[in-house]
């Protein structure tokens, strides 16, 4: 098991940066930055200890902190407590984080986050008028929003399944959250919670949106989504958030320190990238795409891996997967190399493994 220190939100540090310069948003943005920093190292911690909490089967547990940010607050739903709560983002929790555990174990065979049958515990009204939501290294916790800029942050299912594919990758590669690598681990996130979406609604990769966050955003905020893997860097373009900025191509990688290095924003090339490849491939993404990207998740990429180790180990793992030289395999080329990324087939074939056949 791999882990990471850093608590990794929804919502990127660039969209609260620009709120906290308005008045009227100030206060609320610099506590969730604050919230954020404070629990720093926590997700850590329970990286180190959350093997023990493994249950075997799929089993959810939803919290309410009743706005307070004592973790986990009163229990309110259990697994196989069929009856709807009256309470919207009680169930949004508790059906959306089944769907993704559906999914990983539909499509991949996997187990929970963990692979192992780690419990999905959620907590939802985490403090008050909170504007993001995080995976801990342990659970869920879901802010209500502020109902001015952001929706409950329960209503997005792919948000929920971005979450919990950064346990996924803690229990796997174990992505460093900084630069590149970094940037991979938010990618690897959008591009599974993309696809518990789509499974969910039984899309095809030529019918998905490949927004993340659609209907998280307000009337009175101008843009359709967080991020769009589709085109990124036009997913808003609103006076309070400012101007969606993330790249589509290396050519515009954005070279900075701040939100660790870009993480949030730089991932825009590998998730434009995924979205290429899908749909190059055609039909459900997650049957051969998203089994590319989850072999090259959970047993090529290390800790430190950065744009180029994905486009060479995602071209390897297509050729063990469909074959070398198959439409699958020219896929994944095609998609890194319309992102400014240029795959060395001689190379990726020393990281080939022996071939397997696809499931």
């Amino acid at each position: 098991m791999k882990s990471t220190a850093h608590i990794c939100c929804i919502l990127p540090p660039h969209i609260l940066h620009k709120l906290s310069e308005r008045p009227e948003h100030r206060q609320r943005a610099l506590r969730a930055l604050a919230i954020t920093e404070r629990l720093r190292g926590r997700r850590e911690v329970f990286a180190q200890f959350a093997a023990g909490l493994s249950a075997g089967q799929k089993r959810r547990t939803i919290y309410d902190a009743q706005h307070q940010t004592d973790l986990p607050g009163t229990l309110m739903r259990g697994e196989g407590d069929d009856k709807p709560s009256l309470d919207v983002a009680i169930n949004e929790a508790y059906d959306f984080s089944g769907a993704t555990y559906d999914f990983y174990q539909n499509a991949y065979n996997r187990n929970s986050v963990d692979g192992r049958g780690l419990r999905l515990d959620s907590t939802v009204h985490y403090d008050q008028q909170f504007d993001n939501a995080f995976w801990d290294g342990r659970q869920m916790v879901y802010g209500d929003g502020d109902r001015v800029l952001f929706d409950r942050f329960t209503k997005c299912i792919d948000v929920v399944g971005h979450e919990l594919t950064h346990g996924v990758t803690q229990y796997t590669a174990g992505l460093s959250y900084r630069g590149q690598s970094g940037a991979l681990n938010e990618s690897m996130s959008d591009v599974f919670g993309s696809l518990v979406k789509q499974m969910a609604a039984g899309q095809t990769a030529d019918k998905a949106d490949w927004l993340i966050g659609a209907g998280l955003l307000m009337p009175s905020v101008s843009g359709v989504a967080l991020r769009s893997m589709k085109d990124p860097g036009t997913a808003y373009n609103d006076p309070q958030l400012g101007q969606d900025p993330q790249p589509a191509n290396m050519a515009n990688y954005l070279d900075t320190t701040d939100d660790n290095g870009g993480v949030h924003i730089n991932s825009g090339i590998p998730n434009h990238a995924f979205f290429l490849t899908a749909t190059k491939i055609g039909g459900f993404a997650w049957e051969k795409a998203g089994r590319i990207w989850y072999v090259t998740l959970t047993t090529r990429l290390q800790a430190d891996s950065d744009f180029q180790a994905a486009a060479d180990l995602t071209f390897a793992v297509a050729g063990e997967l469909y074959g070398s030289g198959s439409a699958e395999q020219q896929a994944v080329q095609s998609g890194w190399d319309e992102v400014g990324i240029t795959i060395n087939p001689t190379f990726a074939k020393k990281l080939a493994r022996p071939a397997k056949t696809a499931a």
